[in-house]
């Protein structure tokens, strides 16, 4: 995830020191939604940095994961078919920018009841993309040249570190992480919010679709127990436990959470491109190779 999304998460007290080299990352963004690199090359990247067991989870779009099937997958690598849901929830939950975030881990990228639901999703992203655009404008600040060739089909799942990166080009942001903090996040002056899926909604659609419903990144899990209850109930299948911006205190207390309620454990590094390549997201992760066996095991 871009730093300038990481608003809820302190700078960590414990790092996490991996035991050696992840051969897993189960979230990582490319091109087809917002992250930088090409989805075959984000695939390379992995492959050498050591990981097997990979996926690409883009926003609302398995797009990268048909164009990394259809060029060919590294021998001896295993890439699971992944997406991300940006799910809306009720303004009494008190979340941050009133989202969760699913991820669908195992999906079926030819089911056409899930990739209609995608499209809608998507559909929400441009519109939203266009309303901040149109707000850049009246600010003073337009980036509508920078962004023009951002995505060429209706596969690329459009979102705001595009326009953040867009704002770096034109001179008026000094990174991702200041044009979140001044104009793109939440309450800021070019904020829109966010429409589509709520929670409910995602969890069905994966489910439909084979796959594997986790929830992303929930640093509160242990503080919001209640809540990923009502997950469970409607079908929460796993929660993420090995992120990499966690702190070794948030990875024990989101553990523990997983093994109360029966949660299969993921982890990843959220790699989107912003920070440097992707061995150095890789050099600072840890999940233990363990985790594969009941992910695969949950998936089939």
């Amino acid at each position: 995830m871009p730093a300038g999304r990481r608003r809820r998460h302190s700078a960590p007290t414990e790092p996490v020191v991996p035991a050696g080299p992840a051969t897993v990352d189960l979230h990582t963004h490319s091109a087809r939604s917002d992250g930088l690199l090409e989805p075959t090359v984000l695939v390379a990247a992995a492959f050498a940095a050591g990981v097997r067991f990979l996926s690409l989870t883009d926003h609302d779009t398995l797009a990268g994961y048909r164009e990394i099937v259809s060029i060919g997958i590294p021998t001896g690598m295993t890439v699971v078919a992944g997406v991300e849901i940006n799910c809306i929830v009720r303004e009494e939950q008190g979340l941050w920018e009133g989202e969760l975030h699913l991820l669908g881990l195992g999906v079926d990228a030819d089911d056409e009841t899930f990739e209609t639901a995608l499209a809608r999703q998507r559909a929400a992203r441009r519109t939203r993309f266009g309303q901040i655009l149109a707000r850049l404008r009246q600010l003073g600040m337009p980036v509508d040249d920078e962004v023009a060739t951002l995505a060429a089909t209706d596969d690329d799942a459009l979102g705001r570190p595009s326009v953040a990166r867009a704002l770096i080009i034109a001179g008026h942001a000094t990174s991702v992480e200041d044009a979140f903090r001044r104009l793109l996040g939440h309450g800021m002056p070019a904020y829109v919010p966010r429409d589509g899926m709520g929670p409910a909604e995602a969890i069905r659609e994966i489910r439909a679709a084979s796959g594997l419903p986790v929830l992303a990144h929930f640093s509160d899990a242990a503080q919001r127990i209640g809540l990923v209850r009502e997950l469970v109930d409607l079908g929460l299948g796993g929660l993420e436990v090995h992120y990499l911006g966690f702190d070794a205190s948030t990875v024990a207390s989101v553990g523990a959470v997983a093994d109360s309620l029966g949660l299969v454990p993921t982890g990843g590094t959220d790699y989107h491109g912003d920070q440097g390549p992707y061995a150095d997201a890789h050099a600072r992760l840890w999940v233990p190779d363990a985790l594969r066996e009941r992910v695969e095991a949950a998936l089939a």
